[in-house]
């Protein structure tokens, strides 16, 4: 541990000298490259408003400036002393701010102190052994419901400055995204666990646009209790997704199924048809919540020239949708790792809010309509389709099936009435079940024509456990106890 931190002292010693923005960010573009990404990671940030904000790695001040015009205090920290004179130089003169010159890994900060920590480009600098104790730490500094937001260079290096040697950890986003949702603080004794969710998990654009780099990332985390009995023995929900009902294997398997591009019901077919519904305008802008590996996304861009910003929080179905995406070379949609219900956007960013299949994960439906309420422009439109029940009793079978796939469902009468109560106007339900029923046995007749090259794509098992699966998803159907609804709706 320690031969690390020499080897970090003397990499930034080399790398501080005269304390200027190119040496800090170790790039030749270092000045143009913050006009524009330094908005843009702004924009990520939740409301300072108010908040005692811990900046980690504050270097001479790119952000500690604006952080300072929203926090009630700021705490800018950085290691190289050279680094925080330029910082206290540029930044003294507010009275909301202290400056602290520290390893991090030694940093003692009061528990539960903090509202928000901001940190970037520093947890490549720390061993994983250091990164793991350093985010337990985070943890207990943080108030509950408080937020961590972290940026970091995956996979390689980004910057074009030459170094002699190099003892930065360039990490994968998984590495990272598994060490932040694993840590946890446990309680003492009747006490309440926490530990970090994801609220999102997004590329830096700018990278992308001026330097073709997609590997620079941002996570936004939120600390949240963690409940003993927890999502089939996962620490979250998105652990759940990602290991459970979406492995990459899975979803592949499901798109064979639904068709190139889709993970959800009638595939392209039903996506056409839906998305007529919208009368999509070129330079629209689309919210698409649980956009799955992108097909649909990829349909709207095509065809009618809007925007789109695909969400979904499970990895492994935004990572193919991010590889689909470069091979498509469509600049006009975006993805990113996100629970709708914890990610905000400025009232009225979108014009049209778009689910497919995806809602019946989530337990407060209202709430989050009146996020989406919310999110829409004056006479915006929602459109979803979901998973939806019959009235109950339910046989013991779609009992057993809800409860273990973790789905919260309603009648389609009742769900139509949730949207309404968010504050829509001209809702339209439809309970169609029938074409449900209809496409299933349309994907069933598909399944057994493409057997052969399923089997040769996948295994005679995988073969057997979808098709299984969708001879289950008919019975339930047939059975009256699985509905399927379509669900239109304005804002006024």
């Amino acid at each position: 541990m320690e031969k690390v931190r020499c080897n970090m002292t003397e990499f930034w010693k080399e790398h501080s000298k005269g304390a200027t923005v190119e040496e800090m960010m170790l790039d030749s573009r270092a000045k143009e490259l913050t006009e524009h990404e330094l908005p843009e990671i702004l924009s990520m940030l939740p409301s300072l408003e108010g908040r005692r904000v811990l900046e980690l790695g504050a270097g001479i001040g790119r952000f500690t400036s604006h952080l300072l015009t929203k926090a009630a205090h700021v705490t800018a920290v950085d290691f190289m002393q050279s680094f925080v004179d330029k910082n206290r130089q540029n930044n003294g003169h507010h009275s909301n701010v202290s400056f602290v010159q520290a390893d991090v890994t030694k940093l003692d900060i009061p528990q539960h102190s903090i509202d928000f920590i901001f940190s970037n480009w520093l947890l490549m600098y720390l061993s994983d052994e250091e990164l793991k104790s350093f985010m337990k730490k985070m943890l207990n500094w943080l108030q509950p419901g408080a937020f961590l937001f972290f940026r970091e260079s995956c996979n390689h290096r980004s910057g074009d400055c030459k170094r002699d040697f190099n003892p930065t950890c360039y990490r994968s986003e998984a590495q990272y995204t598994h060490l932040a949702t694993s840590v946890h603080v446990e309680a003492p004794e009747g006490g309440q666990n926490f530990g970090f969710d994801i609220v999102f998990k997004r590329r830096v654009q700018t990278y992308v646009e001026m330097k073709n780099n997609p590997n620079q990332m941002c996570w936004l985390l939120q600390k949240l209790p963690r409940s003993s009995n927890s999502q089939n023995g996962f620490g979250t929900f998105q652990q759940f997704l990602d290991n459970q009902q979406y492995t990459r294997r899975g979803i592949l398997r499901y798109e064979k199924m639904f068709g190139a591009g889709y993970v959800s019901t009638g595939g392209p077919s039903t996506t056409k048809e839906f998305v007529d519904l919208l009368n999509l305008k070129r330079g629209q802008k689309v919210l698409d919540v649980g956009c799955g590996i992108g097909g649909g996304d990829f349909y709207m861009a095509k065809m009618f020239g809007v925007e789109v910003l695909g969400l979904d929080l499970s990895d492994n179905m935004v990572d193919i949708a991010i590889e689909r995406a470069r091979a498509e070379k469509l600049p006009s949609v975006q993805f990113e790792v996100a629970d709708a219900t914890k990610r905000t956007f400025p009232e009225g960013s979108f014009d049209v809010i778009y689910s497919r299949d995806t809602i019946l994960h989530i337990d407060d439906k209202v709430a989050l309509f009146k996020r989406f309420h919310s999110w829409l422009k004056p006479g915006g439109q929602l459109l979803i389709s979901d998973y939806c029940c019959g009235e109950k009793p339910w046989t013991p079978v779609f009992e057993a099936y809800v409860k273990q796939r973790g789905y919260i469902l309603y009648t389609p009468s009742e769900y139509g009435k949730f949207i309404q109560e968010a504050g829509f106007c001209n809702v339209r339900v439809e309970d169609r079940t029938a074409q449900f029923i209809q496409v299933i046995q349309t994907e069933l007749q598909r399944a057994e024509d493409i057997k052969e090259e399923f089997i040769q794509e996948f295994s005679e098992e995988d073969y057997s456990a979808i098709v299984n699966g969708w001879r289950e998803k008919l019975d339930r159907s047939k059975s009256g106890d699985q509905r399927w609804g379509l669900f239109h709706a304005t804002r006024n």
